[in-house]
């Protein structure tokens, strides 16, 4: 077996994210698998370099999990030419100018989203790297969960006909801070430190809607900060200047319409933190994060509206659970594998900088839809 190390700056892994997905369920995962067989004697090895601005945090990682290599110098570490691949889970603010080092630097990329905090700079971001030469990738993980691998399974083969419709519900309630303790960072309703759900959620609707679908062509939004009060991780109150709701609705290739609802402001009354229906002329699904749902067209009942007597059709229990046939591992460390197989042996990758850019500029035209309320059309990026 020969072992093929690959040595990764991994930025912003202190943070939730960074940290719970990237470091541990994908990087270290790998490396307690034995690395990632390539299935033909070759096994790329994982060697992360934590990289971020706390000694104090990247020291107590490192030890943790028994790395060792760390640094709070980001420059000192691209200037490393045995670091191979530069990794960034950063607030968003901030990630713009390190990629931009990176590629500098002539280190392979792979970035979380959004890519930049406007749509030019994931442009030039995406131009830069394409003239270095540098590999770059961009985290598309939900394409990688199990429900939404179903759902793909049952586009590819044709199961519901001509697509009609997509509706998708995402949220959960962020508590205040104030009695309760926020489980989410307080940058995240900050507008000037790169929050906001439109910028984080709309990023994942466009690939998700573009892989499984087809591409958006028009934007409809209404964006909003339903609350404007919260307390930091101090308990320290401030004034939420981002938005917390995002409700928009869009239009794909091939007249598909698509409305999705994105909210920290919503309880939870559905079976996963997100799911999708997706109606078609010969069935309908609903997928979620691990599980999927189908009904058929000639299993579809026949209800009547009736409001002055109590529903008596099982209506759930008419719908029928997709199997896995397969076995599902973390969606971002599928996403990883494929990148670092890429990395090393130049197989095919479609999700670069450039389709990041993508998911900005959605974001950035939903902004703009809901200030000026009214659709905007989506216009195709010149890669």
């Amino acid at each position: 077996m020969t072992r093929t190390t690959v040595r990764i700056a991994m930025n912003g892994v202190t943070g939730r994210m960074g940290y719970r997905q990237h470091l541990v369920r994908s990087i270290l995962a790998l490396r307690e698998q034995g690395g990632l067989d390539l299935g033909d004697g070759t096994l790329i090895w994982p060697e992360p370099v934590l990289v971020g601005r706390s000694e104090r945090k990247l020291r107590a990682l490192a030890e943790r999990h028994g790395l060792e290599r760390w640094s709070t110098d980001l420059d000192a570490v691209l200037a490393d030419d045995g670091i191979d691949i530069y990794f960034d889970a950063q607030v968003t603010a901030a990630r713009e100018e390190a990629v931009q080092k990176a590629i500098a630097a002539g280190k392979h990329l792979y970035v979380e989203k959004p890519t930049a905090s406007d749509l030019e700079g994931a442009l030039k971001l995406a131009r830069l790297a394409q003239d270095a030469g540098v590999k770059h990738g961009v985290v598309q993980d939900k394409l990688f969960l199990p429900g939404l691998r179903k759902l793909r399974r049952l586009v590819e083969g044709g199961f519901f006909g001509r697509i009609l419709s997509v509706r998708g519900e995402f949220g959960y309630w962020v508590f205040e801070g104030d009695w309760q303790r926020a489980q989410r960072p307080s940058w995240n309703y900050r507008a000037e430190d790169g929050g906001g759900i439109a910028a984080d959620m709309f990023p994942h609707w466009e690939y998700l809607l573009h892989e499984l679908f087809g591409p958006v062509r028009t934007v409809q939004a209404h964006i909003t900060t339903h609350i404007p009060r919260r307390w930091d991780e101090s308990g320290t109150p401030y004034d939420a200047t981002a938005d917390d709701a995002a409700y928009g609705i869009f239009e794909l290739a091939g007249g598909i319409v698509a409305q999705i609802n994105s909210s920290w402001a919503v309880r939870v009354h559905r079976d996963e933190l997100v799911e999708f229906q997706v109606d078609g002329t010969e069935g309908s699904a609903v997928a979620g994060l691990r599980g999927c749902r189908v009904q058929h067209r000639a299993g579809t009942p026949k209800p009547v509206w009736n409001p002055d007597i109590p529903a008596t059709e099982p209506f759930r229990d008419q719908w029928q659970e997709v199997p896995d046939n397969a076995e599902f591992d973390n969606g971002f460390k599928a996403q990883w594998e494929l990148f670092l197989r890429h990395v090393v042996r130049d197989e095919p990758w479609s999700w670069d900088l450039a389709a990041g850019a993508r998911g900005v500029q959605l974001a950035e035209l939903g902004l703009r839809s809901s200030q000026e309320g009214r659709r905007l059309d989506v216009p195709e990026l010149n890669r």
